[in-house]
């Protein structure tokens, strides 16, 4: 997807419609593939700009995949893209960021890349040399240090009521409908509902936000401490007339950020005590 949000949607969406699935087949399919298949199916919708289905064919999400030694050679020409920033990979064409993830990333053989792309190995070997080639240039261009970029007055303003326990400021910018999504917990809606939300981080003391940005996304970098040299997760949120439409709060779900490239912004307010870029 070229971005650990949209990501992490596409398998919460994989998931949910998997679990559904599995209660009306009389046997459980081999579930690494399966699974695979349905979130691969579900982030190709959202790439050619299509709605999600509704059904999702189980028959198709069947095939196994073999287990292969992994070629030292291999191994070696793997490491671009393992070590690529995930935002990058939304510079290569569709087809051949699918191969380069399958088979650089994810180790799938190349059998298996082509039945899931319903391409021929020839032609799957092919897209994996393009893409490998992209990819060195898009890492070779890359600066080596990501460019830091100014928070918007909004964020800045959540940021400040926020460091500054001001929990019925934040309260005030909420709209009536607002909603807060927090991974593993029901979504809440409504101003009274999430208003609950700032309750519960006024018991957390030690918390501190600052501006930032993911995947030319403006995000909020939480620190669990103010002192912590890296934040532990972010959060990001949605306005609509100068009021917070959504929250989406990614405490419960801190592996979204392992791989994240957050970016703390400048000029947000506080940044420089919060912690080091």
């Amino acid at each position: 997807m070229g971005s650990v949000i949209d990501g992490e949607d596409v398998v919460q969406d994989a998931l949910t419609r998997a679990l559904a699935a599995l209660q009306g087949l009389d046997e459980t399919p081999a579930l690494r593939p399966w699974l695979f298949r349905i979130a691969h199916n579900r982030a190709l919708d959202l790439l050619r700009g299509r709605a999600l289905r509704r059904t999702e064919s189980i028959e198709s999400a069947m095939d196994i995949a073999d287990e292969v030694v992994a070629d030292p050679l291999e191994t070696l020409m793997r490491q671009d893209a393992v070590n690529t920033a995930v935002s990058r990979f939304a510079e290569l064409p569709t087809t051949q960021r699918s191969v380069v993830i399958l088979k650089d990333v994810l180790d799938e053989p190349l059998v298996e890349i082509a039945a899931l792309l319903d391409l021929t190995v020839d032609a799957v070997k092919g897209h994996l040399a393009r893409g490998r080639g992209r990819l060195r240039e898009i890492n070779a261009q890359a600066s080596a240090t990501p460019e830091s970029r100014p928070a918007s007055r909004t964020v800045t303003r959540y940021v400040a009521l926020f460091n500054q326990r001001n929990w019925d400021g934040l309260r005030a910018l909420l709209a009536d409908d607002v909603k807060l999504n927090q991974a593993t917990h029901p979504l809440r809606t409504g101003r009274t509902d999430v208003g609950m939300f700032f309750s519960i981080y006024a018991r957390s003391e030690g918390v501190w936000l600052v501006p930032a940005w993911l995947d030319d996304r403006e995000v909020i970098a939480v620190f669990d401490h103010r002192t912590d040299p890296c934040p532990g997760y972010f959060m990001w949120l949605e306005w609509r007339d100068g009021r917070i439409s959504h929250i989406c709060d990614y405490r419960h779900a801190r592996y979204v950020a392992t791989d994240a490239e957050l970016i703390l912004a400048h000029g947000g307010g506080g940044l420089s005590e919060a912690a080091p870029r």
